[in-house]
C-alpha cells in the first residue's frame, strides 16, 4: 500500500510532465484529497471517483485526486501500475479542464456513456 505522502510525490512528478500551458485558468491547481469518494450513481459500492475537475464559484477551477479511492482500487498494484493509473486520471481531469475552456463536452458525454454501461450491468 502507498501512503498519502508517497502518492503526493508521484502525483507531483506526473504533474510536472503536463505542459505548463494546460494549467491556464486552473487557479486551484491539483489537490490530493484523503477521502474515498463513491460516485452518486454507485449501485454496488464499487463505483469510486478517482478524480474530479471542479469549478467552484469561490475556489475557482481545480483538479481533485482522491487518495482513498486510489488505495481502495489500486493499493496493492505494482509501483509502475499505480503511477500509470494516477497519470491516466490526472490526464483525464486535465482533458475536462481543457475541453471546458474550449467550450466542448466530449469527455462528459463519454463519462455519461460509461455510467450508463455500468448501470446496465446492475439491471435485472
Amino acid at each position: 500500500m502507498y501512503t498519502i505522502d508517497e502518492t503526493e510525490v508521484i502525483l507531483n512528478e506526473i504533474a510536472e510532465e503536463i505542459p505548463v500551458e494546460f494549467y491556464k485558468h486552473l487557479n486551484g491547481g491539483i489537490v490530493l484529497r484523503e477521502e474515498i469518494k463513491l460516485h452518486p450513481q454507485n449501485v454496488g459500492d464499487d463505483l469510486f471517483i478517482m478524480g474530479e475537475y471542479i469549478t467552484h464559484p469561490h475556489l475557482g477551477k481545480f483538479i481533485a485526486i482522491y487518495y482513498g479511492s486510489f488505495i481502495k482500487i489500486h493499493g496493492s498494484a505494482s509501483p509502475d501500475h499505480y503511477r500509470e493509473e494516477l497519470r491516466k486520471v490526472l490526464k483525464h481531469e486535465f482533458r475536462h479542464h481543457l475541453e471546458g475552456l474550449a467550450g466542448f463536452a466530449d469527455l462528459e458525454v463519454e463519462d455519461r456513456s460509461e455510467i450508463e454501461a455500468y448501470l446496465k450491468k446492475w439491471e435485472h
